[in-house]
């Protein structure tokens, strides 16, 4: 079998070798695209052949010949966007064709987040290996998922060693089914109540499964240095890998402190903590309304004012579930409150406690959520462009947060072609090599031989996100054409019926 050989010049560009293969035969050829790497190179024209699931040639093809053909038309070529935090699998089964995904131009996402995750793994997995999907998961084992299942309904505390141990046990399995290793949502119930004694326990028994360490931190606004103070000593004394997800300054007196952050983030990793981030590229959050209440003092009035003046403003949440009164869905906080005629944190305050009191009469979770912005555009454009951060949705299928259908167009319309924040290899990289890097997935996030034939055509001239909060199911423009495993699965705005996903699992 012929390949073509690269030449490095300096600066980094890659250039391919004249040899056309002349006579070969590819399962696929895409031909006269504008081949984007993943490693941050610029882009080259090209033609890329591919055998079965993997990347055989890239070159010059004009010689050799394919079952089937595409033409890219000078388009750009990348690797296949990965999606290293999201909760888009939902149940998987029920929408196989992950539209929402494809349609961005991602081929693999990475779920488990925040602590969540399905337990046991191994189960999940074999019915993903039973019913395949259109893309490709991989799995963090969750600690939230792995607490609750010990501590149930007494979790408001530190759990004792022996309960700790128990944990221990849990996530082992996990990782012995192929977990990437543990997430943690210590904003959330019931992480929010372990000491950092459990999560450093908990991290350490992935050290020699080559595990990694990715964390809702522990606060994103009021106690936010203390956060990150933790998950560097989580990285320092396991030695562990570490990621913040969806990394960001949520509380007005942190606007403008990007760089202050990621001074802390690079002397860290001088000083020999592998820590990286990921990021959404929105000023707004979707969580649930409980998250505004670190010390779930819920029925606190002036803690109540002190959140709608400094995190977030009362015409700046919007009520995306409530199914208390679902009238309410869509609304602000400040809307809701005229029309009750009641001060925005009066409000705030009674609209948790409807929620504890349906939540109490029907023994059931009520499903509740908002959207807030409370992050400066200025800061999540410096935060985007730090080396080590990648690009994620934190996005869903179902959502009403626009991230789960626009994240990636987005960051390639306005952070790329409009703002210039970003270069298009740049970009690319970070939906790409830097993600595959960041979580260490083998065999994706580059376009090179012998690897998945993960692959995206689009227009970097239109590529749009067009998602918003009102239609935050619009699908985006601009993506023309995606390949999961080699096999094409969305075109023209379309899911092509194939499901050749594949496991991620840890190398």
């Amino acid at each position: 079998m012929k390949y073509c050989l690269f030449t490095l010049l300096a600066g980094g560009l890659l250039l391919f070798s004249s040899c056309n293969n002349k006579g070969e035969n590819y399962d696929r050829i895409i031909r006269n695209g504008i081949v984007y790497d993943g490693s941050g190179a610029p882009g080259i024209r090209a033609d890329i052949g591919i055998r079965n699931d993997t990347i055989a040639f890239i070159g010059d093809l004009s010689g050799a010949s394919a079952t089937e053909e595409t033409d890219a038309a000078g388009q750009a070529l990348a690797p296949g966007f990965i999606d290293t935090h999201s909760h888009h699998a939902g149940n998987p089964f029920s929408h196989r064709d992950f539209t929402a995904v494809l349609s961005q131009g991602i081929t693999s996402i990475i779920i488990g987040q925040d602590g969540g995750s399905n337990f046991p793994l191994a189960s999940f997995y074999q019915q993903l290996t039973d019913t395949p999907v259109a893309v490709n998961i991989g799995s963090y084992s969750g600690h939230n998922t792995i607490r609750d299942s010990i501590l149930g309904k007494d979790f408001k505390r530190a759990a004792s060693a022996a309960e700790t141990e128990k944990m221990k046990t849990l996530l082992l399995q996990d990782m012995e089914a192929g977990a990437l290793g543990l997430s943690t949502g210590l904003e959330y119930d019931p992480g929010i109540y372990s000491a950092r004694e459990e999560v450093l326990a908990l991290t350490k028994i992935i050290a020699p499964y080559n595990g990694r360490y990715i964390s809702h931190i522990r606060s994103e606004d009021r106690y936010f240095w203390n956060a990150i103070d933790e998950i560097i000593n989580v990285g320092k004394t396991t030695g562990v890998p570490v990621q913040v997800s969806h990394i960001k300054l949520a509380m007005h007196n942190l606007w403008g402190k990007a760089d202050s952050l990621l001074a802390i983030m690079d002397q860290a990793r001088k000083e020999g903590v592998q820590i990286t981030s990921d990021i959404y590229p929105y000023a707004f959050w979707h969580s649930t309304i409980r998250v505004l209440f670190p010390d779930r003092n819920f029925s606190n009035e002036k803690e109540a004012d002190m959140i709608l003046r400094d995190i977030t403003l009362p015409e700046d949440i919007i009520l995306a579930a409530y199914e208390i009164n679902p009238a309410y869905e869509g609304k602000t906080l400040a809307a809701i409150a005229a029309l009750e005629n009641k001060t925005p944190a009066r409000m705030l305050v009674e609209l948790i406690a409807r929620i504890e009191a349906w939540e109490k009469s029907h023994n059931d979770e009520c499903r509740e959520s908002i959207m807030a912005t409370s992050m400066a555009e200025t800061d999540i454009t410096r935060l985007m462009q730090w080396p080590y951060a990648n690009i994620c949705s934190d996005g869903s299928s179902s959502g009403r947060h626009p991230r789960g259908h626009g994240a990636f167009p987005r960051v390639l319309a306005k952070y790329t072609r409009e703002e210039k924040a970003l270069t298009l290899a740049q970009a690319i990289y970070k939906m790409t090599g830097l993600a595959a890097t960041n979580l260490a997935i083998e065999k994706r996030g580059f376009l090179r031989t012998g690897y998945f034939a993960d692959i995206v055509l689009f227009n970097p001239d239109t590529v749009k996100d067009l998602a918003t909060v009102e239609e935050p199911h619009a699908l985006s423009e601009g993506i023309l054409q995606v390949w999961v495993n080699g096999q094409s699965v969305y075109l023209t705005k379309k899911h092509s019926g194939l499901f050749p996903g594949q496991l991620i699992k840890r190398k």
